[in-house]
């Protein structure tokens, strides 16, 4: 496995990669938080003014709750409730409701007014649902509009005395604000990052798993057709043989009765492999431990690299289930080991009476200390230059985890990246007695 090259790289382990939100914002959902601001908003003008005594400009704070909600009727009208907007739609969505609540606020006194906390709103809606650079440009639109309302507002109408807070209060008030959008959506983005990408990689660890199931029971209905098969072939064979020792040697069709002979030699090789497979009403294949390391790691195998494999252990080998959890996660790890091994892949199979060991090394550059630490997470990768998504070792965790797995990387001190694989014995060995299907 190859070691990073020295370049600029985003922090991913301090901070997701930025991802667009795969499936956007349904806009119901959005229009449902409208009314919840359209029914706010409307009674705390209507009560200041009327239940306060507070004489506001209540026909422009109307007007402008008004406007929210004739666009929040036209949504409706024109959008269908599953409708689910871009992230650019969504963000230009949250954007009207920042300053839509900014002119109620520059109408109400600005900063002074003790609901001017809720800017903070669109921004965190925004940093669960949306793309990392619409946060950013919904939390800096926010910031603009506090620092401006910390010096143009309409005074609130106090009582007769009034009440005049000072500049430093009223800039310490813009200044919590805009720390607070810069904390709050910050967090928030990185959680909801967190989780995307969580489910992300599982989906495509369950898609990797099904793919193997798939292939096993291909396998179990390869076996079927080899059975069925047989008996024709069987008969064909014996008459290509009979038509073989009645020509001549000098006869026109004598070649293409010994070709025949051949090829139906050749499906009868064919039907043979395929019939080692499970049969359907098996629930899965037993084999020896070093069988089904074999079988995980000959398809990965690269022209030029030689493979060589070590079994030795105290007592007789183990014999383990074929599963496709083991082919599929010891597949991924060799295949890694292929790519980035300069020769040679080495491949040691230890076990004892408790445990039983798997061990795949290169001798490749090895990894750096950082990379070590966070092999295993999902969309971590070393070669982004190639187009992986770096969710393999990922998939081979998750997937030899369930069986009872545990993995450890470490850098050899010859060279290259050895990973280690540990299953309990007890636990993935065969029932007692029971023969393994491939020695």
């Amino acid at each position: 496995m190859a070691a990073l090259p020295f370049r600029l790289r985003w922090p991913d382990h301090i901070w997701p990669k930025p991802r667009p939100a795969p499936n956007g914002a349904r806009i119901h959902t959005l229009i449902a938080l409208r009314w919840l601001a359209v029914l706010g908003q409307t009674l705390a003008i209507l009560f200041v003014h009327f239940g306060l005594g507070f004489h506001v400009p209540l026909e422009l704070c109307l007007a402008t709750v008004f406007v929210l909600v004739a666009v929040n009727v036209a949504c409706f009208v024109v959008f269908p409730s599953s409708h689910r907007l871009s992230d650019h739609g969504a963000a230009l969505f949250l954007a009207f409701d920042i300053i839509q609540l900014s002119t109620l606020l520059f109408l109400t006194g600005g900063l002074q007014n003790p609901f001017a906390l809720l800017v903070l709103v669109p921004v965190t809606i925004s940093a669960t649902i949306l793309s990392l650079a619409s946060t950013m440009t919904l939390g800096a639109l926010a910031m603009a509009i506090t620092l401006l309302l910390s010096l143009f507002y309409l005074p609130l109408p106090w009582s007769a005395d009034g009440l005049a807070l000072p500049p430093v209060y009223l800039f310490g008030m813009a200044s919590a604000i805009v720390l607070g959008l810069g904390f709050i959506s910050a967090y928030t983005w990185r959680v909801a990052a967190e989780a995307r990408r969580m489910s992300d990689a599982l989906a495509s660890t369950q898609l990797a798993l099904a793919r193997e199931q798939q292939l096993s029971a291909l396998g179990g209905l390869a076996a079927a057709a080899a059975h069925e098969l047989g008996s024709p072939l069987g008969t064909i064979m014996v008459v290509a043989k009979e038509l073989a020792a009645e020509i001549e040697p000098d006869d026109p069709l004598s070649d293409d009765v010994t070709l025949l002979v051949s090829e139906a030699a050749r499906c009868r090789d064919i039907l043979a492999n395929l019939a080692r497979r499970p049969q359907q009403d098996d629930p899965f294949e037993y084999m020896s431990i070093g069988a089904v390391v074999r079988a995980a790691v000959d398809q990965h195998q690269r022209p030029g690299i030689e493979v060589a494999i070590e079994q030795r252990g105290n007592g007789s080998t183990p014999v383990v289930p074929r599963l496709p959890e083991i082919l599929h996660g010891l597949g991924n790890l060799a295949e890694n080991a292929f790519d980035f091994a300069r020769s040679k892949v080495s491949i040691r199979i230890v076990w004892t009476d408790r445990a039983i060991r798997v061990s795949i090394a290169d001798d490749g550059p090895g990894l750096s200390a950082e990379m070590l630490d966070r092999l295993g997470e999902p969309y971590v990768t070393s070669r982004p230059e190639d187009g992986g998504m770096g969710l393999g070792v990922f998939i081979a965790k998750t997937l030899l985890g369930h069986t009872g797995a545990e993995m450890r990387f470490t850098n050899r001190p010859e060279g290259g990246c050895e990973v280690v694989v540990e299953w309990s014995r007890a636990m993935l060995e065969k029932e007692p007695g029971k023969e393994p299907a491939i020695a």
